[in-house]
Order: structure tokens, then C-alpha cells, then sequence
């Protein structure tokens, strides 16, 4: 009995993110943001992806703001801030993931009308995040080479859950001996029809690839 009250609340709780990540996403829309979570292991290289995205939509006179997300800490932040764009720090505490609550939180400190485009960093981690809706447009997936070829096979619930797969570190793959097809590959297993696209964020390889899949182009 106390195993099915648990999968009741459980139930109840995802139902309710889900309702909320909905009014996040309506609430946006209202304002005309799109908005983009991304997600990945910690040192993936999600952010400096944000980073690159951030500044070549800035030079195109788009209007960029950031949720940037962590356990604890504010080392994310400082460097979105260093962008000169409007950002705020959630810190989750003992939690693995955002939720569309703390989302909805953040976005009350953002003046929507001065945004076009909004992203949201996740916290470093490959389960937790499945299961929570943010309210974003489309969810990306970060994954790099450096973890090995196995990696978007071993998470088949998030990687089916995201919008895009993002394979970064490119440029290291001969020397991890890992095939970047291996991760495409599996990708197009778990959904035939998403798009994988492979950066190399700290030399800008693929950006502008990234920002076409995401509508940005």
C-alpha cells in the first residue's frame, strides 16, 4: 500500500509540472520569446554552447537571456553575465534538475518584453531532467565525445524526451578513439527523426548549424 501512495504522489507531482511547464511555455509565448533548455553532464560543454549561440545572435541584433541553473555556485552565471545579457542564477540545493516551478520563479526576475530569445541551462546531469518540462520550445541534449561513444544509448529516456542532440568536442574524437556516427547512429535508433548535430563549441564548429535546427537561423 505505501509503494502505491508513492507512485499517487509521484504521478501527482510530474502532472503538476507538466501544467505548470505548459502556462511557462503560453506565458512566452505571450511576451514573443522562444525558449530553449539545454540539458547535459557537467562538462559537456552545454555552456559554452549557450556562450557561442548567445553571441552570434547577439550580433544579429536578437535579444538573449539565460536561466542558468546549478546545485550550487555561481560560476555559470558569471560567465553568461560576462555576456552582457540579462541572467539569472537558480540554485537547486540537494535537487538534480530544474523544475518548471523554479523556472517560473526566474522568469518573474526577467523583463520578458526586452527578450527575444531565452535559454535555459539545466543542471549537469543525464536522468533527473527527463521527467520535468521546463516550458521551452524545443530541448536540446548535450553530449561530447570526451564520455565516450555509449553515452546517448545509455540515456534512452532523456534522449527521447529532447528536441535535438548536440555531439560537441568534435574535434577530439580521433583522439578518444570515438566515432561520432556511433552517437548518431543511436540517436536516430531511439528517434528516427531527430536531428544530431555536431559542435566543436570552443572553436565555434557547428553553431550555425545549431541555430538553423533550433529555428534561430
Amino acid at each position: 500500500m505505501h509503494m502505491v501512495c508513492d507512485v499517487e504522489l509521484g504521478a501527482d507531482i510530474l502532472a503538476a509540472n507538466k501544467k505548470l511547464a505548459e502556462r511557462n511555455l503560453q506565458h512566452l509565448h505571450s511576451h514573443d520569446v522562444k525558449c530553449f533548455d539545454v540539458q547535459g553532464a557537467i562538462g559537456s560543454g552545454k555552456t559554452l554552447i549557450i556562450e557561442g549561440l548567445v553571441e552570434i545572435l547577439k550580433a544579429r541584433g536578437t535579444r538573449c537571456g539565460v536561466i542558468a541553473g546549478d546545485v550550487a555556485g555561481d560560476d555559470d552565471y558569471r560567465r553568461f553575465n560576462a555576456h552582457g545579457v540579462p541572467v539569472i542564477n537558480v540554485n537547486t540545493g540537494k535537487e538534480c534538475h530544474l523544475d518548471a516551478h523554479l523556472v517560473d520563479h526566474a522568469m518573474e526576475k526577467l523583463n520578458l518584453d526586452e527578450l527575444d530569445v531565452l535559454f535555459i541551462e539545466n543542471v549537469g546531469n543525464l536522468v533527473c531532467p527527463a521527467d520535468f518540462p521546463l516550458g521551452s520550445d524545443k530541448r536540446m541534449t548535450v553530449v561530447s565525445v570526451t564520455e565516450g561513444d555509449d553515452m546517448v544509448r545509455k540515456h534512452p529516456v532523456l534522449m527521447g524526451t529532447s528536441d535535438i542532440i548536440v555531439v560537441n568536442k568534435i574535434g577530439l574524437a580521433e583522439a578518444m578513439e570515438v566515432d561520432p556516427e556511433v552517437l548518431r547512429r543511436d540517436a536516430g535508433a531511439i528517434n528516427p527523426h531527430i536531428p544530431v548535430v555536431f559542435t566543436d563549441a570552443r572553436a565555434g564548429q557547428g553553431l550555425d548549424i545549431l541555430l538553423e535546427k533550433l529555428g534561430l537561423a
